[in-house]
């Protein structure tokens, strides 16, 4: 018989992670996705707190792209569903990395019917379309860099540098399909475009009304909500030290060690939860093979 206990805490996952009322179900690992089961991106992108905290840190550093930040403030209702956007995007990146590769490319398509339509203008009255391929090309490194940059910190901080160029040229894929260019596809090719971008980037009451939204978010469980706020403050923490300044002052409830211990007390829980489960070749997946720290 299984652990209560784990029961309970894979059981909440699911229901963080999946909208029930419209029928959603955890993703299945299947040999005949977008990416292989022997790829980087199957190792990296099953780990449900490190892409937690990655998801985390990829919206605040994409939110200082004054186009990025009009788009989510035009023309979503992030105000009364940020939860829902996050989910939507863990569903994203669940789908095309691990369901069959059909259901990843409709996925894609629907993204860029969606983007297709979206379009408006800044407070400045600079024009944008949200399927702008620079700015989609911000959208991806920065979320692709957050994702991997949580892995190393929280999962396996001795990752190679080919391992990591191999993340990048693999989700490249991704970024390719959804018409983001340029594309990196090497670590120093990511770090080299994200300071391209950075004379464009801003922090104004609009940057900061939605980062407070981001980090102060809460599924109904005391429980699961504290975890979450650990969860949102390492994603805080992980960003690179110049953005981090753009988006100061912020909430802040502990010191940066309390962060990242309780991040790390966070995946070793959620680990041992999925660890032995029937449902182990669900996304998020357990993740045993490096110890953190």
């Amino acid at each position: 018989m299984d652990n209560p206990a784990k029961v309970a805490i894979r059981r909440r996952i699911t229901e963080v992670f999946n909208d029930a009322d419209r029928g959603e179900r955890p993703v299945l690992r299947r040999a005949d996705a977008l990416f292989a089961p022997d790829s980087v991106a199957w190792r990296v992108n099953g780990d449900v707190v490190t892409m937690m905290i990655g998801g985390v840190s990829g919206l605040l550093l994409q939110m200082l792209h004054p186009a990025v930040l009009a788009g989510v403030w035009d023309h979503s209702d992030f105000r009364a569903d940020m939860h829902g956007r996050l989910r939507r995007t863990a569903k994203f990146i669940a789908i095309t990395t691990y369901d069959h590769a059909g259901a990843g490319l409709a996925a894609i398509d629907k993204v860029n019917r969606i983007h297709a339509k979206l379009r408006g203008t800044l407070p400045d009255g600079t024009p944008y379309r949200v399927s702008d391929p620079a700015l989609l090309a911000w959208v991806h490194v920065t979320e692709t860099i957050s994702f991997l940059d949580a892995w190393i910190r929280y999962a396996e901080p001795t990752m190679s540098m080919a391992a990591q160029d191999a993340y990048f040229d693999e989700l490249a894929r991704i970024g390719e399909a959804l018409n983001a260019d340029p594309l990196p596809r090497t670590r120093a090719a990511a770090e080299a475009l994200i300071q391209s971008y950075r004379p464009q980037l801003r922090a104004d009451a609009r940057t900061h009304e939605v980062a407070a939204l981001v980090l102060r978010q809460t599924v109904g469980s005391a429980t699961v909500d504290g975890a979450a706020g650990v969860i949102m403050q390492a994603g805080m923490d992980l960003l690179p030290d110049w953005a981090r300044a753009m988006h100061a002052p912020h909430p802040s409830a502990l010191p940066r060690p309390l962060i990242r211990a309780g991040a790390r007390q966070t995946a070793r829980l959620i680990r041992w939860a999925f660890d032995g489960s029937p449902n182990r070749t669900v996304w998020p997946a357990d993740v045993t093979a490096f110890p953190t720290r």
